[in-house]
């Protein structure tokens, strides 16, 4: 692939659960080595498009690629060499409480590789060293407060040393300094690595400081914008306004109306 190539490419992407579509007819380019955040309001389809990316929930129209590689077209060893390439940070960590930090971070390396443990462990290390856990590695998740699980989960996303790293909502649940460490950390890690990176996020700090592009869904994952931050402030799109001025869109005529009623009847 070239520099200048899409790390990941959507087109015409139709996709839902059962017999509900949420996100419909969507085509559209992530910049390779950059950070663009997916945004838009609850229910929008941002995480539906993170899983359709990945292969998880499969298209029912259109596809999607990353790095020019359908991952749904391919299988075995191809499908495995794909996915190695591809760190994912879960919304919620996704760590196993039952074994410790090292053993949740070295699952990756575990599966795909042959490493004697004593290099596995050497790698863990380095890795938790890197988000500041060094000290963690053989404590369990629960031992761990929020923002620490967050980085033990990406210390695991990124033992492999992926190209793309996925990131579906990482602020969710912590508190305002505990987010700006962790969108701080993700930025230095990116540049660290030279790596390209997507995150599902509808938190305004978060958005304000690491972002270079930013792709809107509406209703229905309609897109609404797709471009650099700077632009998504003084886009003229309602939507787009209303979600970074984080106002409540102009109440309907009918609305105000009946409101005007009701407040001559008090």
């Amino acid at each position: 692939m070239k520099k200048d190539d899409p790390i990941i490419r959507v087109e015409d992407l139709t996709v839902g659960y059962t017999t509900f579509p949420i996100i419909e007819n969507l085509s559209v380019d992530f910049a390779r080595g950059k950070v663009s955040t997916i945004v838009g309001t609850s229910g929008c389809g941002k995480s539906t498009l993170l899983k359709a990316i990945i292969g998880l929930l499969r298209p029912w129209k259109g596809k999607t690629s990353v790095d020019g590689n359908d991952l749904n077209e391919l299988e075995g060893n191809e499908l495995t060499l794909a996915l190695t390439r591809i760190g994912l940070l879960f919304q919620a960590g996704a760590m196993l409480n039952s074994i410790s930090v090292a053993d949740n971070v070295a699952m990756p390396l575990r599966e795909h590789t042959k490493l004697p443990p004593t290099v596995v462990r050497e790698i863990v290390r380095l890795k938790l060293d890197l988000v500041g856990l060094g000290h963690a590695i053989d404590m369990l998740p629960s031992e761990l407060s929020g923002g620490m699980r967050k980085r033990a989960a990406l210390a695991r996303a990124m033992v492999l040393d992926p190209d793309l790293l996925l990131c579906d909502e990482p602020s969710a649940g912590l508190d305002p300094q505990t987010a700006a460490s962790l969108d701080e950390l993700i930025l230095n890690l990116k540049s660290t690595f030279d790596m390209s990176v997507v995150v599902v996020t509808h938190e305004l700090p978060s958005i304000a400081m690491i972002a270079d592009n930013v792709v809107m869904l509406g209703s229905g994952g309609r897109l609404l914008f797709d471009g650099s931050l700077a632009d998504a402030k003084s886009c003229d799109v309602q939507e787009v306004i209303d979600f970074f001025a984080r106002s409540v869109p102009a109440q309907s005529a009918r609305t105000h109306s009946l409101l005007a009623h009701l407040e001559e009847r008090e």
